[in-house]
Protein backbone atom coordinates (compact mmCIF):
# COMPACT_ATOMS: atom_id res chain seq x y z
CA UNK A 1 0.00 0.00 0.00
CA UNK A 2 2.75 2.42 0.95
CA UNK A 3 4.91 1.47 -1.97
CA UNK A 4 1.30 2.20 -4.42
CA UNK A 5 1.19 5.17 -2.74
CA UNK A 6 4.87 6.96 -3.09
CA UNK A 7 4.49 5.72 -7.09
CA UNK A 8 1.21 7.63 -7.16
CA UNK A 9 2.90 10.95 -5.55
CA UNK A 10 6.13 10.17 -7.82
CA UNK A 11 3.83 9.96 -10.90
CA UNK A 12 1.83 13.29 -9.99
CA UNK A 13 5.17 15.25 -9.20
CA UNK A 14 6.30 14.14 -13.24
CA UNK A 15 3.05 15.60 -14.65
CA UNK A 16 3.14 18.92 -12.78
CA UNK A 17 6.96 19.81 -13.49
CA UNK A 18 6.35 19.80 -17.51
CA UNK A 19 2.80 22.22 -16.66
CA UNK A 20 4.94 24.25 -14.56
CA UNK A 21 7.63 24.58 -17.35
CA UNK A 22 5.16 25.50 -19.69
CA UNK A 23 4.32 28.30 -16.89
CA UNK A 24 8.08 29.88 -16.35
CA UNK A 25 8.70 29.93 -20.01
CA UNK A 26 5.22 31.51 -20.34
CA UNK A 27 6.24 34.20 -17.86
CA UNK A 28 9.70 34.63 -19.65
CA UNK A 29 8.08 35.37 -22.76
CA UNK A 30 5.64 37.98 -21.27
CA UNK A 31 8.60 39.57 -19.39
CA UNK A 32 10.55 39.71 -22.87
CA UNK A 33 8.13 41.44 -25.20
CA UNK A 34 6.85 43.51 -22.23
CA UNK A 35 10.45 45.03 -21.54
CA UNK A 36 11.26 45.40 -24.80
CA UNK A 37 7.76 46.96 -25.33
CA UNK A 38 8.95 49.48 -22.79
CA UNK A 39 12.48 50.17 -24.14
CA UNK A 40 11.01 51.01 -27.48
CA UNK A 41 8.37 53.05 -25.63
CA UNK A 42 11.12 55.21 -24.17
CA UNK A 43 12.62 55.82 -27.17
CA UNK A 44 10.23 57.94 -28.65
CA UNK A 45 8.42 58.70 -25.21
CA UNK A 46 10.32 60.61 -22.46
CA UNK A 47 9.91 58.87 -19.29
CA UNK A 48 7.37 61.11 -17.16
CA UNK A 49 9.35 59.52 -13.50
CA UNK A 50 11.39 57.01 -12.55
CA UNK A 51 11.51 54.44 -9.77
CA UNK A 52 14.30 56.09 -7.80
CA UNK A 53 12.51 59.23 -7.66
CA UNK A 54 9.41 57.75 -6.59
CA UNK A 55 11.58 55.71 -3.98
CA UNK A 56 13.34 59.27 -2.42
CA UNK A 57 9.88 60.76 -2.77
CA UNK A 58 8.39 58.05 -0.46
CA UNK A 59 11.65 58.11 2.16
CA UNK A 60 11.19 62.06 2.27
CA UNK A 61 7.69 61.68 3.81
CA UNK A 62 8.56 58.89 5.81
CA UNK A 63 11.75 61.47 7.39
CA UNK A 64 8.58 63.87 8.01
CA UNK A 65 9.18 66.00 5.03
CA UNK A 66 7.41 66.94 2.18
CA UNK A 67 6.38 65.54 -0.77
CA UNK A 68 9.49 66.46 -3.60
CA UNK A 69 10.29 65.97 -7.20
CA UNK A 70 12.06 68.80 -8.84
CA UNK A 71 12.03 67.50 -12.45
CA UNK A 72 12.24 69.00 -15.76
CA UNK A 73 12.68 67.55 -18.99
CA UNK A 74 15.32 69.30 -21.40
CA UNK A 75 15.44 68.28 -24.58
CA UNK A 76 18.87 67.10 -26.21
CA UNK A 77 18.83 69.87 -28.81
CA UNK A 78 18.59 72.35 -26.11
CA UNK A 79 20.71 71.22 -23.66
CA UNK A 80 24.20 72.42 -23.68
CA UNK A 81 27.43 71.32 -25.59
CA UNK A 82 29.37 71.39 -22.68
CA UNK A 83 27.26 69.49 -20.19
CA UNK A 84 27.09 66.51 -22.73
CA UNK A 85 30.84 66.90 -23.30
CA UNK A 86 31.18 67.23 -19.53
CA UNK A 87 29.41 64.27 -18.60
CA UNK A 88 30.87 61.95 -20.89
CA UNK A 89 34.31 63.22 -20.12
CA UNK A 90 33.58 62.56 -16.47
CA UNK A 91 31.17 59.42 -16.09
CA UNK A 92 32.01 57.59 -19.29
CA UNK A 93 35.00 58.27 -21.69
CA UNK A 94 34.54 55.40 -24.18
CA UNK A 95 30.44 55.94 -24.20
CA UNK A 96 30.25 56.96 -28.04
CA UNK A 97 32.36 53.31 -28.76
CA UNK A 98 31.22 50.54 -26.85
CA UNK A 99 28.10 48.71 -26.72
CA UNK A 100 27.07 49.68 -23.48
CA UNK A 101 29.87 47.90 -21.47
CA UNK A 102 33.32 49.38 -20.23
CA UNK A 103 35.83 46.01 -20.36
CA UNK A 104 39.01 47.56 -18.63
CA UNK A 105 36.32 48.78 -15.93
CA UNK A 106 34.72 45.58 -15.10
CA UNK A 107 38.44 43.72 -15.33
CA UNK A 108 39.71 46.49 -12.40
CA UNK A 109 36.12 45.88 -10.52
CA UNK A 110 37.01 42.46 -10.69
CA UNK A 111 40.59 42.28 -9.53
CA UNK A 112 39.70 45.33 -7.07
CA UNK A 113 36.92 42.54 -5.64
CA UNK A 114 39.27 39.37 -6.05
CA UNK A 115 42.23 41.37 -3.36
CA UNK A 116 39.37 42.42 -1.14
CA UNK A 117 39.41 46.53 -1.76
CA UNK A 118 36.11 48.53 -2.07
CA UNK A 119 34.98 48.97 -5.45
CA UNK A 120 34.15 52.60 -7.33
CA UNK A 121 31.04 52.11 -8.54
CA UNK A 122 32.23 52.63 -12.85
CA UNK A 123 29.37 51.75 -14.85
CA UNK A 124 28.73 53.29 -18.10
CA UNK A 125 26.13 55.87 -18.92
CA UNK A 126 24.12 53.22 -20.34
CA UNK A 127 23.96 51.15 -17.22
CA UNK A 128 23.32 54.12 -15.18
CA UNK A 129 20.17 54.88 -17.43
CA UNK A 130 19.07 51.39 -17.19
CA UNK A 131 19.08 51.65 -13.67
CA UNK A 132 17.65 54.79 -13.11
CA UNK A 133 14.76 54.62 -15.52
CA UNK A 134 13.93 50.74 -15.31
CA UNK A 135 15.10 49.70 -12.08
CA UNK A 136 14.67 49.86 -8.66
CA UNK A 137 17.69 50.97 -6.32
CA UNK A 138 19.39 48.45 -4.20
CA UNK A 139 22.48 46.38 -5.15
CA UNK A 140 21.99 42.31 -5.45
CA UNK A 141 23.19 40.23 -8.27
CA UNK A 142 19.37 40.22 -9.48
CA UNK A 143 19.02 43.71 -10.24
CA UNK A 144 22.69 43.27 -11.68
CA UNK A 145 21.34 41.32 -14.10
CA UNK A 146 18.21 42.90 -14.87
CA UNK A 147 20.75 46.17 -15.47
CA UNK A 148 22.97 44.10 -17.65
CA UNK A 149 19.60 43.23 -19.17
CA UNK A 150 18.14 46.51 -20.03
CA UNK A 151 21.65 47.61 -20.69
CA UNK A 152 21.63 45.39 -23.92
CA UNK A 153 18.25 46.55 -24.94
CA UNK A 154 18.80 50.29 -24.67
CA UNK A 155 21.78 49.83 -26.33
CA UNK A 156 20.33 47.98 -29.49
CA UNK A 157 16.97 50.38 -29.45
CA UNK A 158 18.03 53.96 -28.79
CA UNK A 159 20.62 56.11 -30.60
CA UNK A 160 23.62 57.55 -28.21
CA UNK A 161 22.16 60.66 -28.23
CA UNK A 162 19.04 59.22 -26.93
CA UNK A 163 20.43 57.49 -24.18
CA UNK A 164 22.74 60.77 -23.13
CA UNK A 165 19.60 62.94 -23.19
CA UNK A 166 17.53 60.35 -20.96
CA UNK A 167 20.78 60.03 -18.86
CA UNK A 168 20.89 63.73 -18.05
CA UNK A 169 17.05 63.99 -17.84
CA UNK A 170 17.08 61.69 -14.67
CA UNK A 171 19.97 61.56 -13.21
CA UNK A 172 19.49 62.80 -9.11
CA UNK A 173 21.02 66.00 -8.48
CA UNK A 174 20.40 66.54 -4.79
CA UNK A 175 17.56 66.19 -2.64
CA UNK A 176 14.55 65.54 -4.50
CA UNK A 177 16.29 67.31 -8.06
CA UNK A 178 16.11 65.24 -11.02
CA UNK A 179 17.84 65.82 -14.49
CA UNK A 180 20.37 68.69 -15.65
CA UNK A 181 17.76 71.04 -16.02
CA UNK A 182 16.19 71.35 -12.35
CA UNK A 183 19.82 71.07 -11.25
CA UNK A 184 20.74 73.88 -13.31
CA UNK A 185 17.66 76.31 -11.84
CA UNK A 186 18.41 75.25 -8.61
CA UNK A 187 22.34 75.93 -8.01
CA UNK A 188 22.70 77.97 -11.03
CA UNK A 189 19.67 80.05 -11.52
CA UNK A 190 19.84 79.56 -15.94
CA UNK A 191 18.58 76.53 -18.13
CA UNK A 192 20.60 73.53 -19.46
CA UNK A 193 21.19 75.27 -22.51
CA UNK A 194 23.39 77.96 -21.22
CA UNK A 195 25.73 76.42 -19.17
CA UNK A 196 29.77 77.04 -19.38
CA UNK A 197 32.47 74.54 -19.50
CA UNK A 198 33.41 75.35 -15.72
CA UNK A 199 29.64 75.06 -14.76
CA UNK A 200 28.79 71.75 -16.93
CA UNK A 201 32.19 70.31 -15.24
CA UNK A 202 31.10 71.26 -11.27
CA UNK A 203 27.91 69.91 -12.18
CA UNK A 204 29.03 66.42 -13.15
CA UNK A 205 31.67 66.06 -10.91
CA UNK A 206 28.83 65.76 -7.96
CA UNK A 207 26.69 63.11 -9.93
CA UNK A 208 28.46 59.89 -8.01
CA UNK A 209 26.84 60.60 -4.96
CA UNK A 210 24.57 64.19 -5.30
CA UNK A 211 23.10 63.50 -1.75
CA UNK A 212 26.74 63.97 -0.45
CA UNK A 213 28.30 66.75 -2.40
CA UNK A 214 26.71 69.81 -3.82
CA UNK A 215 27.37 72.33 -6.88
CA UNK A 216 26.77 75.17 -4.15
CA UNK A 217 29.34 74.18 -1.97
CA UNK A 218 31.67 72.20 -3.35
CA UNK A 219 34.66 70.72 -1.42
CA UNK A 220 38.21 70.73 -2.40
CA UNK A 221 38.03 67.07 -4.04
CA UNK A 222 34.95 68.26 -5.91
CA UNK A 223 36.99 70.92 -7.43
CA UNK A 224 39.86 68.86 -7.80
CA UNK A 225 37.68 66.50 -9.63
CA UNK A 226 36.08 69.58 -11.82
CA UNK A 227 39.53 70.08 -13.22
CA UNK A 228 40.22 66.49 -13.89
CA UNK A 229 37.06 66.58 -16.71
CA UNK A 230 38.02 69.98 -17.70
CA UNK A 231 41.03 68.13 -18.69
CA UNK A 232 39.23 65.27 -20.06
CA UNK A 233 37.12 67.23 -22.04
CA UNK A 234 39.37 68.33 -24.78
CA UNK A 235 39.45 64.55 -26.09
CA UNK A 236 35.61 64.41 -26.26
CA UNK A 237 33.97 64.83 -29.66
CA UNK A 238 30.92 64.43 -30.49
CA UNK A 239 29.20 63.96 -33.52
CA UNK A 240 27.68 66.56 -35.38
Amino acid sequence: MARKKSRSTSRSSFFKFPRLLRWVKKIILYFFAISVLWVLLYRFVNPPITWLMVQRAVERKWDGKTWKIDHEWRDYDKMSHNLKVAAIAGEDAGFLEHWGFDADAIQKAYLKNKAGQPIRGGSTITQQTAKNVFLWGGRSWLRKGFEAYFTMLIEIFWSKERILEVYLNVIEMGDGIYGAEAACLEYYSKTAESLSKRQAALLVAVFPNPRKWTPANPTRYIYYKRGLILRNMRFIKLPD
